[in-house]
């Protein structure tokens, strides 16, 4: 064996490299995710309260006030309900978990299981035996998992997977196929009899799989498996190798495993919209097979073990029966609504909207049409167009540089600049130009921030209506509401102020009563210092023109009132 064991007394953070470079952590090294010390501290290498590894980049779903997490339950029934046996065994260690030791640790890979393709530094740790036995083993397909010896690592076993290829498209086949690899990989470890296992994330940039969508789905498949098997599996150590995934899963492991009533209350308002089925996969309505109560049938309670029997049992059963009719309760035969009567509701609802009057529409500013979304409606729509922002290139609309960053106001929240003379909407893909918002916007609205708009000749050019403005808060979602300090708007015309009174009295009230006006330069430096803005240069000219302009406007006015005195 090429690892040395550390003692623990040695020291906080798991182990120390020897001599020759490498060393080994036991499970007992590092804090399980129940330990109190941390609920507020970062994580790398099992090093708790170091505030360097924290990133401000993403909020804590659980800092949230007391007020909100009063409400943020509303009477709902938690999914992942606190379970402190469950929590008991469940780590997150920054590091590769090639370190560890525990009986199996999961590697990353294709479907060739070639070593060039495993995850980094596994084969150089485990030795050339792994490589040649991965040969033997023909191949792995998608979803599926295999396993190993682990040669000279300090693991028992190497459970190899492979994972998904991410597409927009078809992103519910990849969230259930790589649901699919966490568990083989929890199954291979109890059918060799095995109960701790530690795995990295098993989603790749090269397949292009969204870092935040693919942690939910490994967090809850972990979870389903351990409701289950819990009595057959000790530990489960989530690794990870970027401070980036540290803070993802640091934020989402409260939703799933939440250790205590208040983490579990706010969580129901936290977790997103489809949280998958008794397994963690992602379940579609629309594909359900869509039983119909039975029809003047009489219930016939007098066989009650019969009745609790799974359909499919009654069909080995009585395969051939009619009188099987009798035995069936309507009401567990139907489901809680059938998706074609909930579309064909949501239809109906945008239907009548549309057709209703419109006084807004009237009004000249576009068709405000179509229901309101819930909070986990915008949470999935959000999650959505970030993943296949995401997966494109943006680079011809941030060279049109309508949306750029800033630096800093004088709060010291970070800024977004736009430029309403740059939003050419004659020649602006909206579509392609929403996304790459959607991936601008969203390291800063994960805390307060502000938004400095240039209105500068934007009069001169066509405006999107209230409509679309409408839909894209919905898919920059609440955060972005709650985090936004401030809407600096310089040279504003009197059309803009009648478009925001629109927007606050139909849009969103909110968002759009925080709109600072600000008509000269000098003014919205007082907000926002000039040495942190990037100006293009003809608003400097329209700012002397409209100085001047305000300048000849007020000596008429104070004519014309000594006139009037006079």
């Amino acid at each position: 064996m090429m690892y040395q064991a550390v003692p623990t007394a040695t020291t906080s953070r798991g182990g120390i490299p020897t001599e020759s470079g490498d060393y080994v952590v036991t499970l007992d090294q590092v804090p399980r995710w129940s330990d109190v010390e941390q609920r507020s501290s970062s994580l790398e290498g099992g090093e708790a309260g170091d505030p360097s590894h924290s990133n401000p980049r993403y909020a804590n779903p659980l800092a949230s006030s007391s007020s909100e997490a009063g409400s943020s339950g509303n009477g709902m029934v938690s999914k992942f309900p606190v379970d402190h046996e469950i929590n008991s065994r469940i780590y997150l260690w920054r590091g590769e978990p090639w370190n560890l030791e525990v009986d199996a640790v999961v590697n990353s890979t294709n479907e060739n299981l070639d070593e060039a393709h495993s995850s980094p530094g596994l084969h150089a740790a485990a030795g050339p035996g792994l490589a040649e036995q991965c040969a033997t083993l023909g191949g792995c397909r998608t979803g599926m998992a295999k396993v190993t010896n682990a040669y000279d690592l300090p693991a028992r076993r190497v459970i190899h997977t492979v994972g998904p290829k991410y597409a927009v498209k078809y992103h519910t086949a990849a969230e259930n196929a790589l649901s699919h690899c966490y568990r083989s990989c929890l199954e291979l470890l109890i059918d060799n009899g095995l109960q701790s296992i530690a795995t990295d994330c098993i989603y790749t940039e090269a397949k292009n799989y969204p870092r935040e969508p693919a942690a939910h789905v490994s967090i809850r498949t972990v979870r389903r498996f351990l409701e289950k098997h819990k009595d057959k599996i000790s530990a489960v150590v989530f690794c990870t190798t970027t401070s980036s995934d540290t803070e993802i899963y640091k934020r989402l492991l409260p939703l799933y495993f939440p250790r205590d009533e208040h983490e579990e209350e706010v969580a129901i308002s936290k977790l997103p919209a489809d949280v998958g089925d008794e397994n963690g996969e992602t379940v579609i309505d629309e594909r359900k097979i869509r039983i119909q109560a039975l029809p003047n049938k009489p219930l016939d309670r007098s066989f009650p073990a019969l009745v609790q029997r799974s359909s499919t049992d009654l069909a080995l059963v009585r395969r051939n029966s009619n009188h099987l009719d009798s035995y069936l309760d309507p009401t567990f035969m139907s489901l809680i609504k059938d998706p074609d009567e909930r579309r064909q509701e949501q239809w109906e609802k945008t239907a009548q909207a549309q057709s209703g009057f419109n006084f807004v529409k009237l009004l000249g500013f576009g068709d405000l049409g179509g229901p309101p979304l819930s909070a986990a409606e915008e949470y999935s729509l959000h999650s959505r167009y970030l993943a296949k922002a995401n997966s494109l290139n943006l680079s011809e609309i941030a060279e049109m540089k309508i949306v750029y960053r800033g630096g800093v106001d004088t709060e010291g929240h970070p800024v977004m600049v736009v430029v309403g003379a740059h939003f050419l909407l004659r020649c602006l893909d909206l579509e392609r130009f929403v996304l790459y918002v959607v991936k601008e916007f969203e390291p800063l609205i994960q805390k307060p921030y502000s938004i400095v708009y240039f209105h500068s000749a934007a009069s001169l050019q066509v405006q999107p209506d209230l409509g679309w403005m409408k839909r894209l808060q919905q898919i920059l979602g609440r955060k972005h509401q709650r985090n936004l300090q401030a809407i600096y708007v310089l040279h504003p015309t009197l059309q803009l102020k009648a478009t925001i009174l629109a927007m606050q009295m139909f849009v969103n009230n909110v968002v759009w009563k925080k709109v600072v006006y600000a008509d000269r330069l000098l003014q919205l430096f007082k907000y926002v210092p000039r040495e942190q803005l990037t100006i293009p240069d003809f608003v400097f000219q329209l700012s002397s023109l409209y100085s001047s302009l305000s300048k000849k406007c007020s000596s008429v006015t104070e004519c014309c009132v000594k006139n009037w005195q006079a």
